[in-house]
């Protein structure tokens, strides 16, 4: 028996709307990905109103991954909780430590309320890994290769490599090297997409299969990174009507992104 044949008979599979899914993925392909992760995704937004504010490269990238590992149990939408903390840090930026930076912030969020104790102490684990970075190692060593970047950071937290909160650093570390260092370079295909709420619930209507291996699979056989597939959904997904006209506006393929949110 074949592999693609026995995940077929393990799982349930909507095969006409997968062969659609691997359709319209084809055709917009990673050009399309980074329309949406620069013009469209309310996340990049806030890291460059961070940036701006931050005038300080170094720690605006280091705060985008310590944010990135307590973006988990939110109290509202992944996009309000990106711009509470770029607002908060480019108004209080961190004056050395940065978990306790964070056990100032999170216990008065908004959006980020739960399980506070835990998150500042993923910080303070996380702490020395993030001083002992120049911003030299963040640009030369890490984002020339992302994948060194999630295995450092799973063994410094003691995580699993595909842990959601690991691969979101991850991306979240993209935008933020984007950013600071005018430079795009695409994720690597062999990073899993983050397991989140969104991504779990579209996931089903076509599988019962796990969302990572299904979507490592379709990432492999359309040539999209899962990385990237994630920024082609994942704002769409979150309803926000500003990320609808803003799509719109700027992704001259948006209609065939909003047929993938009513597959």
């Amino acid at each position: 028996m074949t592999l693609d044949r026995f995940i077929r008979v393990k799982y349930k599979v909507d095969e006409a709307k997968v062969a659609r899914l691997k359709e319209l993925l084809r055709e917009l392909g990673l050009d399309c990905a980074k329309t949406i992760e620069e013009n469209v995704d309310l996340q990049f937004d806030a890291l460059r109103n961070l940036h701006e504010n931050l005038d300080d490269d170094e720690v605006f990238i280091k705060l985008v991954i310590a944010n990135s590992i307590v973006s988990y149990q939110l109290t509202a939408k992944g996009e309000r909780w990106w711009w509470e903390f770029s607002q908060y840090f480019s108004e209080n930026p961190p004056t050395d430590s940065i978990a306790e930076a964070y056990a100032e912030f999170l216990p008065v969020s908004r959006t980020n309320r739960r399980l506070v104790a835990g998150k500042i102490k993923r910080l303070e684990k996380l702490e020395p890994f993030l001083k002992e970075l120049t911003l030299d190692d963040l640009r030369r060593y890490y984002f020339n290769d992302m994948g060194a970047l999630r295995d450092d950071l799973a063994m410094v937290l003691g995580s699993k490599k595909n842990a959601k909160t690991i691969v979101f650093a991850v991306k979240m570390f993209g935008y933020a090297g984007r950013i600071a260092f005018g430079e795009f370079v695409p994720y690597p295909m062999a990073i899993e997409i983050p397991d989140d709420v969104r991504i779990n619930a579209y996931t089903k209507r076509f599988t019962n299969e796990p969302p990572v291996s299904f979507w490592q699979k379709i990432a492999e056989e359309v040539s999209i990174p899962p990385l990237h597939i994630d920024s082609i959904l994942w704002p769409v997904l979150g309803g926000n009507e500003e990320v609808k006209e803003r799509l719109k506006k700027h992704c001259n393929k948006a209609e065939k992104v909003l047929e993938l949110t009513i597959l």
